[in-house]
């Protein structure tokens, strides 16, 4: 009999890397405290590979050679820490997935603008023709795409979750975006936890390797002392300053390293501050891996954008709606009013992750005309924001925070929903709270 390989939750990253282990001989059995979505238990039983679901069953999952956690799975979950009392190895899919392929790993990491940024890179490959899969956080799972395809790049957004349980796993190009606070509620709410487990995207680096990342992020520039950098290392940022690969000058979008390569900051597709490091990372990576600078130039100029953020969905009654449901945290709700030019309705609220609204409370001064509470609970966000005197609407459901929305809008606003929290009080995830949001907005 092969090596038993556990799986612990059964949604895109579990079922992908049962399907890997079960094609390369392991005994395979995946395990989910919760209930496995069809298409999932389609999956599993098309392999033959044993499931179960509803909670799990200690000696199927404690005999096990080596286990793989699913993300979402908290390191203190029951189950885990048996797990781990029993010596067993605990691997996330990444890792096992980088077991079985020899292709090029473009890892991206950060705690905003990582999913533009990927996509980014993604639509670059693609148009320079490269024989590229999209995997991480986003698309399909690394190891179903190892599995079932043969690709040369693999350009892969990687959560601070996925990393924890990376230990032999080599990106060739690292890209680490910024860090700021997120997912405290993971990290025993010590900062320091949640940076060590991002700076992770750089271990197993070697010298051919490169390393691309925000140099004006004052976190970054601390923690690059701790450590033996190997790979090449490629810093930008938005001013031009010695020792700079990439930046903004003069209007212009400039690289200098390898190839060097201009275009106007005009003829960007993704616009905001914001955005400009996004375009700034994904440029400088595609140029590393080789892709002409006619390819770059064309997609950074026709790219469209990521859904759930900043999102134009409609404009009603001379009131534009916007969906940033991905602002899971108050960084990306900064940035997003950062970037509004309107009177904005800001609809805030979920599952607070431990967030200190402070970073914020200038820009809600400055640039909101009304706040709209959505949550469970939403006793955090009224004892922060109910002495600024700007009008507030409490809320439960995207019904009647939409309508809420409605009533307090005058012709010129923009209604905002970048709600700095997850989604987990109301919603199925983030997409489900913007698809919701999206629809509601278009029936008015």
């Amino acid at each position: 009999m092969g090596k038993r390989m556990v799986i612990l939750g059964a949604a895109e990253s579990g079922v992908g890397a049962a399907v890997l282990a079960q094609k390369k001989g392991f005994d395979v059995f995946v395990s989910d405290m919760g209930k496995i979505k069809p298409h999932y238990v389609d999956m599993l039983d098309r392999y033959g590979i044993a499931w179960e679901d509803g909670g799990h069953t200690e000696e199927l999952v404690l005999n096990a050679d080596e286990v793989i956690k699913s993300p979402g799975i908290p390191e203190d979950a029951p189950m885990v820490l048996k797990v781990k009392a029993a010596g067993i190895p605990i691997i996330s899919e990444i890792e096992f997935a980088g077991r079985y392929t020899h292709a090029k790993m473009i890892c991206i990491t950060g705690s905003n603008g990582k999913t533009t940024t990927t996509s980014l890179i993604y639509h670059i490959f693609k148009k320079a023709g490269y024989n590229v899969g999209l995997a991480g956080n986003i698309g399909q799972s690394l190891a179903l795409q190892v599995a079932e395809k043969d690709y040369d790049y693999y350009v892969i957004e990687l959560s601070s979750f996925q990393l924890d349980n990376m230990y032999r796993f080599r990106a060739n190009i690292a890209v680490l975006l910024n860090i700021t606070p997120d997912h405290l509620d993971r990290y025993d709410h010590c900062m320091q936890n949640y940076v060590d487990a991002k700076m992770r995207i750089l271990q197993n680096q070697e010298e051919t390797d490169a390393f691309v990342y925000w140099n004006d992020d004052p976190i970054i520039r601390k923690e690059l002392e701790k450590y033996q950098i190997k790979a090449k290392k490629c810093p930008f940022s938005i001013l031009k300053k010695e020792g700079m690969i990439g930046y903004l000058a003069d209007g212009q979008y400039v690289i200098e390293y390898p190839t060097p390569f201009n275009m106007e900051q005009e003829s960007l597709a993704l616009t905001g501050k914001h955005n400009m490091y996004n375009s700034l990372a994904a440029g400088i990576t595609a140029d590393i891996a080789g892709v002409k600078n006619e390819v770059i130039r064309q997609s950074l100029g026709d790219f469209e954008g990521v859904e759930h953020r900043l999102e134009k969905v409609v404009r009603v009654r001379g009131v534009d709606y916007i969906n940033d449901s991905k602002a899971t945290n108050v960084d990306a709700c900064w940035y997003a009013l950062e970037s509004m030019k309107t009177p904005t309705v800001l609809i805030l609220g979920g599952k607070d992750k431990g967030n200190d609204y402070e970073a914020i409370a200038e820009l809600v001064r400055k640039k909101c005309v009304g706040l709209v509470f959505l949550g469970a609970d939403n006793r955090k966000l009224h004892d922060f924001f109910d002495s600024f005197g700007i009008p507030i609407a409490d809320t439960h459901s995207m019904k009647d925070c939409v309508e809420a929305c409605y009533r307090m809008a005058r012709p010129g606003d923009t209604v905002l929903l970048s709600p700095c929290c997850a989604s987990f009080d109301l919603f199925k995830n983030m997409e489900d709270r913007g698809e919701q949001f999206k629809s509601l907005v278009r029936a008015l």
